[in-house]
């Protein structure tokens, strides 16, 4: 069975911390490695990649990658259920699914999970409450490809967010942290003026080469989020 990009960047910060590769030398090339490991190049591409973003590699076009002199510390952020969020505020959670249904996504969210023109994906819109009080709503696609055992999913029991957090390994993902003022419909949602600041989360998460999910998460107006280092 061939590696996977987790196994192998495991494996290779193992080669860094292990002294094998010592700071600042320069490592094997991405095609030597990709057949040391039996992958794909691009499995292997991304695995660096992976250890580029995290600060612990050098990458250099035409002069290959080096272990960083100085490697950078990242905080690292986990996945969050939004029930336990809630309930670590000491308050009761519920979920009510607005909008569930199977169809073909706009070109953006087509070209993010990589489906073809006419492949369907499944959209859910998603309100969380805190003690029945708007708490985040969240917008998500799913590929099915990916995610097949989805459609049969107890959504309206448990959100899509909690079912794939505990369903669903990934192994990559990408995350954007950012404040978008409110329109008319989320600001009545959640009871504040049009164009109010809310934190919002966009997020996809794949396992290997698959993308599973792409999704917006807007928090109440006045949310924090807080991470270790």
């Amino acid at each position: 069975m061939r590696a996977t990009q987790a196994d192998i960047r495991k494996r290779l910060i193992d080669r860094i911390q292990s002294g094998e590769w010592p700071l600042g030398s320069r490592i094997p090339d991405e095609s030597d490695l990709a057949e040391e490991y039996g992958c794909a190049r691009a499995t292997m591409n991304r695995a660096l990649q992976a250890l580029a973003t995290e600060g612990l590699v050098i990458r250099k076009r035409k002069g290959g990658t080096r272990v960083s002199l100085r490697p950078v510390r990242h905080a690292r952020v986990a996945i969050p259920v939004i029930r336990d969020q809630v309930e670590a505020l000491g308050e009761t959670y519920t979920h009510r699914i607005v909008t569930q249904e199977t169809r073909l996504p706009p070109e953006t969210i087509r070209d993010t999970l990589q489906l073809h023109a006419q492949q369907d994906a499944l959209f859910i819109e998603t309100l969380h409450c805190a003690d029945d009080r708007p708490f985040a709503f969240e917008r998500r696609w799913v590929n099915l490809d990916a995610v097949p055992d989805i459609r049969n999913a107890p959504l309206e029991t448990i959100s899509a967010n909690e079912w794939l957090v505990q369903t669903v390994p990934f192994s990559d993902g990408q995350v954007t942290f950012t404040a978008v003022a409110l329109d008319t419909a989320l600001a009545v949602l959640f009871d504040t003026a049009p164009r109010t600041a809310s934190f919002t989360i966009y997020r996809t998460t794949q396992i290997d080469d698959r993308f599973i999910t792409a999704m917006t998460l807007h928090y109440q107006p006045g949310y924090e989020l807080r991470t270790a280092l």
